[in-house]
Parts: C-alpha cells; structure tokens; sequence
C-alpha cells in the first residue's frame, strides 16, 4: 500500500469518528502511555522496510493539547549500496506537540495529530565484505495521525501513521559515499492506558 493511500485511509477514518459520543475523554492532567507493532516503511528502493515495537509517554496540559515522547526498538534494515549489500540499524526518538480536537468533549474516540521534532540514532552499520561502514545521526522534522478508541475508563485501542524527514550521511572506509534519504512512514496499532 503506497504511504499517499495509508495517509489518505487514516484520515479518513479518523473524520468519520468524529460524531462517536460515549462518557470517555482526554482532559488536562492526563498522563498516558502507548505501546504499538509498527512497520517503517522508508522512501529509499535501496533499503528494506522493517517491523518493530514502538512505545511512548505524554501528558496532556490542556484538554486538547499535550505533548509525547515515543521511541522504538532498532529498527534493522537490509539495504544495497554501489553493489554491496549490507545492514544497519536505526533508532528514531520523537518529541511531539499533540492536538486532540475532541479532547473534553467525552468522546470514545479520541483522534489526534501531531508534530515535532525527531533525532533518529544509526548502529550497527555492516556492508559485510570487511568495509568500514558509518551514517551520521538524524534530525529531522515529524509528523503524525492517530486514534485512541477506549473501551474502559482507561484502555484504549490506538492506531497511527507518522512521517518522518531523516536524512544520513554514509562514509565508507572514511569517504563519503553520499546521502540516504530514508523519510520512512510508520504505521502501527497496539494499546493506550491512560491514568
């Protein structure tokens, strides 16, 4: 599925829940945290896209406004380069500012969007034929869509798509061997708790 179809699709249903109404809300003060199965998904034909655990922390100041933390696991991707191949690892670290348009409203679904900053860590690179291999750290811009459908006072399902600008730097045997751009989308379903 292109990343314009996974954008377009979370959006939508993110409007159609608009109008579910129970005795659930986000309210300032709120702290919560997420954990979810995500899949990167990267703009570059060279790199292999990747599954993974990503979790996060936030809390909301405002019954519409809060801000979160989120990281991953290392995400491990093969990729190709001038007819090598190899692997690298990647750790993404995201600060966001969150907006929730029902928060206080005591909707059941909670749809957010946010945008922040993102360091992305590199590791592990390996092109495994005894080459020197490095890519610089990440930062960048990102941005998200999610949703929160709780089904207690406290537990919700959640689901998200994110994208993100990161851009590396490759050294090979200490020359440069020019930029990655990876801008991966991440998409990813698991649970909230909210306290």
């Amino acid at each position: 599925m292109t990343k314009t179809k996974l954008f377009s699709a979370l959006v939508i249903a993110g409007t159609c829940t608009f109008g579910a109404q129970a005795a659930l809300a986000y309210n300032a003060g709120d702290f919560f945290v997420r954990g979810d199965i995500a899949k990167s998904d990267t703009d570059d034909s060279h790199v292999e896209d990747e599954n993974g655990f990503m979790g996060s922390v936030g809390y909301l100041f405002h019954d519409k406004l809060g801000v979160a933390l989120s990281s991953s696991e290392k995400f491990e991707h093969d990729f190709s380069t001038n007819g090598s191949e190899g692997t690298f690892e990647q750790r993404p670290i995201n600060l966001t500012l969150q907006y929730y348009p029902l928060g206080g409203t005591g909707s059941r679904v909670q749809p957010y969007a946010g945008a922040g900053v993102n360091y992305t860590k590199f590791s592990g690179e390996d092109l495994g034929n005894g080459m020197s291999t490095s890519m610089d750290d990440s930062w960048g811009a990102v941005g998200e869509l999610g949703v929160d459908l709780f089904v207690t006072d406290n537990l919700a399902f959640n689901g998200f798509a994110s994208y993100t600008d990161v851009d590396a730097d490759i050294d090979i045997n200490g020359a440069s061997a020019g930029t990655v751009s990876l801008d991966p989308v991440t998409v990813g379903g698991g649970l909230s708790y909210r306290f």
